[in-house]
């Protein structure tokens, strides 16, 4: 009997091992850094090869698509007076555009161009705005209650059959 207890609690702590294990090595995987484009310009810590999420907006007349890969862009964001060179190979969201606040998730490459697997923007303040007075939100039917009625409100009206 005192066997099972001791061969109980070593397999329950083994496994409760690597469980720990398991969520330690999960989070610092996916566990990135968050900065403004300003914030990381003025770190001295050197952040190349690290995952990292930068905010910033887009500087004017900066996007540039390669004529033969058109999903191959470059663009550079800045917030104050502070720039970073984007690379970014994918589909590019509607809303991104000169001046456009993004969010970028990838790595600062040794060269000093961040190398973005991810590209967000956000929505324009001006629709919170709309919002706030009543007016419609993008996505929206005009007349919503119009067609959540059913056709067919009552089984007699369908057709009957006879064999």
């Amino acid at each position: 009997m005192k066997q099972k207890k001791i061969r109980f609690l070593v397999g329950s702590l083994l496994i409760v091992g690597a469980i720990g294990y398991l969520i330690t090595m999960g989070i610092s995987n996916t566990s990135q850094y968050f900065f403004t484009v300003d914030e990381l310009m003025n770190q001295q810590v050197s952040y190349a090869g690290a995952g990292l999420k930068v905010k910033g907006n887009v500087v004017n007349g900066s996007i540039q698509r390669d004529p033969n890969d058109y999903l191959n862009v470059k663009f550079s964001i800045e917030e104050n007076d502070a720039s970073l060179k984007v690379a970014y190979q994918g589909v590019t969201p509607d809303m991104f555009i000169d001046g456009g606040e993004v969010v970028v998730e990838g790595t600062l490459g040794k060269d000093g161009v961040f190398h973005a697997n991810t590209l967000l923007t956000s929505c324009p303040s001006k629709y919170e705005a709309e919002k706030e007075a009543g007016k419609m939100h993008p996505g929206t039917f005009p007349q919503a209650d119009k067609y959540r009625k059913p056709g067919l409100n009552k089984a007699e009206a369908l057709p009957k059959t006879t064999i």
